[in-house]
C-alpha cells in the first residue's frame, strides 16, 4: 500500500501567510523597540575608544566582541539601528507625503497641472536613482543630512506617479460622481472616498520601500558619503570593518546580517500584505 507523501509540516507553516505576517511584524517591532531603548540596552558606550581591548572575541563583558578601536560591537549595532531605522522612516515618510500630495493634485485636477508635474517626474526618472543621488550628494557634500535630502528629492517622484494613477482610476468611479453631485468639497471627497481606497497600496508600499530606504542609507555610508565616523550606522560599520575582513570578518558580518534580516523582513511583510489585500506591487 502506497501512502502519499505530503509536505513536511514545517514547510506548511512557512507557507502560511498569516505566520509570515506575524513573524515579520514581531521581529521588526522588537527591533524598533530595541533601537528606541538602545541607551538602556547597550552594555557600553558605543563611542568609547579603548585600544587596550581592541578586536576582542565575544565574552560576557562584550557579547559580540569589540572593533578595531575597542568599541563594543553590540552597543554600536543597537545605536546603528536607531540611525538606520529612524532615518529610513524619515526618508520614506517625507518622500511619501510629497509624492501623495503631488500625485493627488496631478491625478485629481488633470489638465496642464498633470502634464507639468508628470513631465518633471519623467525628467527625474530619466536618470538612474543611485546616480542621481550620488550627483546630488556630490553637490551638497558628504554627510547624513545631505544624503537624506538627496534621497527625498529622488524618491518622491515614484510615489507621485503611482498615486496619480490610483487617483485617476478612482475619480472615474460612480461613488465619486455621486459625492460631487451631493455637493461634497474636494477635501471631503479625498478624505472620505479617495484616501481609504489608497490606504492598502500605501501600506504595501511602506513595507517594501522601507527596505530600500535602509539599503540606500547603508550604501551611502559604506561609500563614505553618509554617516561619518564615529557615529554608529550599519553601513558605516561595514565600511570600517572591511580592512579587517580576513582577520576579523565578524566586524562586517554582524552589521551586514542585520541589514539583510531587516530588508528581508520588510520584503516578506510587504509580499504578505500584497497578497492579503490583493494589491499589485509597483516596481521602480
Amino acid at each position: 500500500m502506497n501512502v502519499p507523501l505530503g509536505r513536511p509540516r514545517l514547510l506548511d507553516r512557512l507557507s502560511n501567510q498569516r505566520l509570515i505576517l506575524i513573524g515579520c511584524s514581531v521581529f521588526l517591532g522588537l527591533l524598533f523597540l530595541a533601537a528606541l531603548a538602545a541607551p538602556w540596552l547597550a552594555p557600553h558606550d558605543p563611542f568609547l575608544v579603548n585600544l587596550a581591548v581592541k578586536l576582542q572575541e565575544p565574552s560576557w563583558t562584550y557579547p559580540l566582541g569589540t572593533d578595531h578601536l575597542g568599541r563594543c560591537t553590540l552597543s554600536r549595532l543597537l545605536y546603528g539601528a536607531r540611525v538606520s531605522l529612524g532615518f529610513a522612516v524619515l526618508i520614506f515618510a517625507s518622500s511619501l507625503l510629497i509624492g501623495l500630495l503631488i500625485g493627488t493634485l496631478a491625478g485629481y485636477i488633470g489638465g496642464w497641472v498633470d502634464q507639468l508635474l508628470m513631465r518633471f517626474c519623467d525628467g527625474v526618472m530619466a536618470f538612474p536613482s543611485l546616480i542621481l543621488v550620488l550627483g546630488l550628494v556630490g553637490i551638497f557634500g558628504p554627510g547624513l543630512k545631505q544624503v537624506i535630502i538627496a534621497l527625498m528629492l529622488v524618491q518622491w517622484v515614484y510615489y507621485a506617479r503611482m498615486f496619480r494613477g490610483l487617483i485617476m482610476t478612482l475619480k472615474e468611479k460612480n461613488f465619486i460622481a455621486a459625492a460631487r453631485v451631493n455637493g461634497s468639497s474636494h477635501w471631503k471627497i479625498f478624505r472620505t472616498h479617495l484616501l481609504p481606497n489608497i490606504l492598502p497600496p500605501l501600506l504595501v508600499i511602506g513595507t517594501l520601500e522601507m527596505g530600500w530606504a535602509i539599503m540606500d542609507i547603508s550604501a551611502m555610508s559604506f561609500l563614505g558619503l553618509g554617516v561619518q565616523s564615529p557615529a554608529a550606522e550599519w553601513g558605516a560599520m561595514i565600511h570600517e570593518g572591511k580592512s579587517y575582513i580576513r582577520s576579523n570578518p565578524e566586524l562586517m558580518i554582524y552589521p551586514g546580517l542585520m541589514i539583510m534580516l531587516v530588508i528581508a523582513s520588510f520584503n516578506l511583510l510587504g509580499e504578505s500584505l500584497s497578497d492579503r489585500f490583493g494589491v499589485t506591487k509597483q516596481t521602480k
